[in-house]
């Protein structure tokens, strides 16, 4: 594996955490996973978004910041590669979709803090699909409080998700993945394997499978 440190990102339902386990399985990885069923806001903002849409935030940066400050810059002996399904830019991401301005002035704040004492990654790979291919990976892992997550929000995730990745000096690998499942298809996961280990420029480079 050509970058030691890869972050998956993309959208509610795209699949981060399937990849990252196939990947660290694959190249015997480190992987650092989100621990979503902590946040104690979560099924509240889905049910009143305005109400809880700063404390479901604010919780979501401290507690990735502290796990990623705690896994990335722990020493091991055992893996060369590191594999996460987010990084701390996922807050922001979200936070802009959801936040008022001056809520969103205050949490960048605090981002940018945090920002500064994690190192980058070498690779984001982000997975992109469609809003109805999202909603039916939604609807298969079950989940009760995702369950009516309307359409209009996860397009104004992915929008930010965007927006987000054209403004940043980091090397980023777009993979518009239509239907592609590659849990079940390896010939899918390893051309996605094969676009990873390739060395990138800084920038947005788009991969149409």
């Amino acid at each position: 594996m050509q970058h030691s440190y890869l972050v998956i990102e993309g959208n509610i339902g795209a699949g981060k955490t399937s990849l990252v386990n196939l990947l660290s399985e694959k190249y015997n990885g480190k992987k650092v996973l989100e621990g979503f069923n902590d946040n104690p806001f979560l099924p509240k903002f889905y049910e009143q978004p305005e109400r809880y849409a700063f404390a479901v935030e604010m919780s979501f940066l401290s507690d990735r910041y502290h796990q990623l400050n705690n896994e990335l810059r722990q020493q091991s002996l055992f893996y060369q590669n590191t594999f996460s399904d987010y990084s701390l830019s996922k807050s922001l991401i979200f936070a802009r979709a959801n936040l008022e301005k001056d809520e969103f002035d205050l949490f960048n704040k605090m981002y940018q803090v945090m920002m500064s004492n994690l190192p980058k990654p070498d690779l984001i790979v982000y997975l992109h699909r469609g809003v109805e291919e999202l909603q039916k990976n939604i609807l298969k892992r079950g989940r009760d409080y995702e369950k009516n997550i309307p359409d209009d929000y996860l397009e104004k995730i992915q929008d930010s998700y965007i927006q987000f990745l054209k403004q940043q000096e980091l090397k980023v690998l777009f993979l518009d993945l239509n239907e592609t499942n590659f849990i079940n298809d390896r010939k899918s996961f390893e051309k996605i394997c094969e676009l990873i280990n390739q060395p990138y420029k800084t920038g947005v480079q788009s991969v149409i499978f």
